[in-house]
């Protein structure tokens, strides 16, 4: 992990092990990713950013310890694990997903940070 992520998460570091599990399975399974850390969020990048993590609250009471993973896909997704979806741009819809802990980085949210890769590289 780059000196940029373990700052971006200072204030939040008991998210880090949390932000740290979704590094290493995306990592695992795009080792190309190239990873952007910017003020609010860090990126993950397949030519265009394909997953974003931040610490913002967005509105919404969350818990304790969290991050919020976002990503785009060509459709609206519906499962109650999503918490808002927007269509920026017409067939563009940005979804946020609260993870509160290691074990919620699971085979689901992957499944669905792979369409959100394979979207991005179709752009």
């Amino acid at each position: 992990m780059t000196d940029a992520e373990l700052q971006f998460f200072m204030g939040h570091e008991r998210a880090l092990p949390i932000y740290a599990a979704l590094r290493a399975l995306v990592l695992g399974r795009w080792p190309e990713t190239e990873i952007r850390v910017a003020k609010t969020q860090i990126s993950f990048r397949a030519r265009y950013g394909f997953a974003f993590v931040s610490t913002r609250r967005m509105g919404r009471a969350c818990p304790e310890v969290f991050i919020v993973v976002s990503f785009g896909l060509g459709r609206e997704l519906k499962s109650p694990r999503v918490f808002a979806a927007s269509e920026p741009y017409p067939n563009r819809w940005t979804h946020h997903v609260i993870a509160a802990g290691p074990e919620e980085i699971d085979g689901e949210l992957m499944a669905w940070l792979g369409e959100a890769h394979d979207f991005a590289l179709s752009k």
